[in-house]
């Protein structure tokens, strides 16, 4: 665990703008011409993509793993050379040094041991968003690829854009004049998966291709369900993050790198009526940031769900002043004018004065070098081998990740949280330190 020195040390970083690239260091990186031999961790859905643009950049696919055999074997057939696992320990574990680096795109509450696993033994790791299912993995991650010093990044893509990058050097110019406020919404859950609802009746049978006990894993076990697997278990609290968790890693990450922003003091959830399976149908999260040097402090507030059937929760329309938004965004306050960023990567935006008019942007000089063909599959192959480390990598991807999961701390807690970010303790309430850091199910370790 960071102590306060550790913290102190990093914030200054933070400041001075140097946590992209000054915190990892890389160890035995190849070649830039040698090929990644590259092991999967969940091979179905999103890391089916995963599978796809990283053989498609050319590198080696030499492990393939996931609980469910239809895709594993789907994949198994696209790249026959890969040797096939139902248990990715088993995987990291056998083929061990033919590994270079490892792709994780499983379920959240199994990214954190999966991927911990993986860079103790000394592999460069990708990982989905949000990078863990509670604050202490995030933690750990961040501090394991630093004393592991191997390439990170996290798959929060639009950070790859060249949009993404121009945008927050139009933020760290100053064009925005002091910025204290900012509101980050967006269209999850909705139509995507359920929330709000209770553990599901009737009892099924676990389909022979689907090995659930391996799924569940670090969670606490309960019966199959059709509900969670393939997809649908991102609204369910021992699986999944809710539309926090899968939203503000995207939509929250232009401010926050824009900003310099760090750890949060306090962070306060309103909410729908929370349950003890899902999480509720809307949340509304306001995070209070402190000053960063000659920055100033700034409220970010998070909108998730929908009010009532039709109603979207959204910015109020005193904060919109007259702005038409799309269902997703974020909307950064200055006093000098006001930046709309209009999807969910923050790779667009624009630009209005305080009084309402659209201007033009005159983006400054870039800072940020772009990356390779604006992939972040490319960006973090580079940093393998021996490149400058991915912008999301998890020096800064943890810290993203770690203070939107505050927002999940106080929603569970029921109150503000007021939080000590050098000692990763929320000080005002002894009941949030089991959803800072959960208790794994016997046979699963971090």
């Amino acid at each position: 665990m960071s102590n306060r020195r550790d913290f102190l040390k990093r914030s200054a970083a933070i400041g001075a703008g140097l946590f992209v690239a000054g915190q990892q260091s890389w160890s035995a990186p190849k070649a830039a011409n040698d090929k990644l031999n590259v092991a999967f961790v969940g091979v179905g859905g999103m890391g089916g993509g995963n599978l796809n643009s990283v053989a498609g950049a050319g590198e080696n696919v030499v492990g393939l793993c996931d609980i469910d055999t239809k895709r594993l074997d789907g994949a198994g057939n696209r790249h026959r050379k890969a040797k096939k696992f139902t248990d990715y320990r088993q995987m990291l574990e056998k083929l061990g040094s033919e590994i270079d680096a490892v792709v994780v795109s499983t379920p959240d509450h199994s990214h954190a041991p999966a991927g911990v696993m993986a860079m103790k033994m000394g592999k460069h790791l990708y990982c989905e968003k949000p990078l863990t299912y509670c604050v202490y993995e995030a933690r750990t991650m961040r501090q394991t690829a630093a004393a592991k010093k191997v390439a990170t990044c996290m798959g929060n893509r639009g950070t790859a854009t060249d949009g993404f990058r121009r945008g927050v050097e139009l933020i760290q110019s100053g064009a925005l004049g002091d910025v204290k406020e900012v509101h980050v919404w967006t269209n999850r859950p909705g139509r995507w998966w359920k929330q709000g609802v209770g553990r599901p009746k009737g009892k099924f049978k676990t389909p022979n291709h689907v090995k659930w006990d391996l799924w569940v894993g670090p969670a606490p076990d309960r019966n199959y369900h059709p509900g969670l697997h393939p997809f649908a278990w991102r609204g369910w609290l021992d699986f999944g993050t809710g539309a926090l968790g899968d939203m503000a890693c995207h939509t929250m990450n232009l401010p926050f790198m824009g900003l310099k922003l760090g750890y949060p003091t306090s962070v306060t959830a309103t909410s729908a009526k929370l349950n003890n399976e899902t999480y509720p149908l809307w949340s509304t999260i306001t995070y209070q940031f402190p000053a960063r040097g000659d920055l100033p402090a700034v409220k970010v507030v998070w909108y998730d769900g929908m009010m009532k059937p039709g109603k979207q929760n959204l910015p109020p329309d005193s904060v919109l002043n007259g702005l038409k938004i799309r269902s997703s965004g974020a909307l950064l306050i200055g006093s000098k004018g006001r930046l709309y960023s209009s999807n969910d990567y923050g790779s667009s935006q624009q630009f209005y004065t305080n009084d309402g008019k659209q201007a033009k942007i005159d983006y400054p000089k870039p800072t940020l070098a772009r990356a390779p063909r604006q992939s972040q599959y490319l960006d973090w192959i580079n940093a393998c081998k021996g490149g400058k480390p991915a912008l999301a990598n998890f020096d800064y991807a943890a810290l993203l990740t770690e203070t939107v999961l505050l927002g999940n701390v106080s929603l569970r807690v029921g109150k503000e949280i007021q939080y000590d970010g050098g000692e990763m303790k929320v000080t005002n309430t002894e009941n949030a330190a089991p959803f800072l850091k959960r208790e794994y199910r016997k046979g699963w370790t971090l």
